[in-house]
């Protein structure tokens, strides 16, 4: 864990800044998504902040005033980071399924492997902010299992973000006694955020 240790000013600048202006970004007029560069950004922003915001919401919303405090805990950060990318990682995977499958599915798009070369390219552009080589090595190797079974026809409209919401339960470095109370909630809190990324994408994308 050390040798992924975050510090606070890692975490108020690239992860807190993300996650205290969520709400503003919805009032910024959005471009349309006319190409795979703008696809591509859309994809990783919108995993990043669903991550960001499930994960870091939940956590605040467990430890309450004692939320802020619990930074200073070297132990507590590794685990945070951890939780982050891994959560980070499914997140990548179901968006990109969902975008390419309503592509196929609306607009007939046929290219499927563009998914795949978008996907590894985003993984390895993070390698440019610390995201751990075994999980982006974890991620790619479950992207193309999990490709082996899609039905790129429907995929989009059949619980496209399942995944990405069980790891937000699984890893949040909450104790697993309150993790099991607040299972409902917690997968609802990121099918929630999911279906306001999944509104924005239909209205953006012009292919």
């Amino acid at each position: 864990m050390s040798k992924y240790k975050l510090t606070w000013k890692d975490l108020s600048w690239n992860d807190f800044k993300t996650y205290l202006f969520a709400l503003f970004k919805a009032f910024i007029p959005k471009k349309k998504i006319n190409n795979f560069d703008e696809l591509e950004k859309f994809i990783q922003s919108k995993s990043a902040w669903v991550t960001q915001v499930t994960l870091y919401g939940y956590l605040k919303t467990r430890m309450g005033t004692r939320y802020v405090l619990h930074f200073e805990n070297d132990k507590f950060m590794g685990s945070v980071n951890l939780a982050k990318w891994n959560i980070y990682a499914v997140a990548l995977q179901d968006l990109t399924f969902f975008t390419f499958s309503y592509l196929k599915a609306i607009f007939n798009y046929q290219d499927i492997d563009k998914g795949k070369e978008i996907f590894f390219k985003i993984l390895d552009d993070e390698t440019t902010n610390n995201m751990p080589p075994d999980i982006i090595e974890e991620a790619k190797k479950n992207f193309n299992e999990r490709l082996q079974n899609i039905n790129w026809d429907n995929y989009y409209g059949d619980l496209p973000f399942n995944l990405s919401a069980l790891s937000l339960f699984k890893w949040a470095p909450i104790a697993d006694e309150l993790k099991t109370l607040d299972r409902k909630i917690v997968l609802n809190s990121m099918i929630l955020k999911w279906d306001i990324v999944k509104k924005e994408f239909k209205e953006r994308i012009q292919f």
